[in-house]
């Protein structure tokens, strides 16, 4: 029987990865004088709602994760259901 269960995938870019969008946030900051953030990295995520057995939910989830929502070569992904 399947059931309607919600996860959300968090994308971030690896260590070491450049982050153009985090960077400006980060000079935004300290022009507005938020002088005590250090580094700011920028993220994404996605809440999905998957209609599947709980033996099959894992799978697909990580599958997408890994297939089309992160770029594995620069991002990690994390879920939390």
């Amino acid at each position: 029987m399947s059931t309607q269960n919600k996860a959300v995938v968090y994308v971030r870019l690896k260590e070491g990865v450049l982050d153009p969008q985090g960077v400006t946030i980060h000079k935004s900051l300290q022009q507005m004088g938020y002088d005590d953030f250090v580094s700011v990295r920028s993220g994404k995520f996605f809440e999905l709602e998957i209609k599947a057995d709980a033996a099959d939910m894992d799978k697909k989830i990580e599958e997408v994760s890994s297939k089309l929502l992160s770029n594995p070569v620069i991002e990690n992904y994390t879920v939390e259901k």
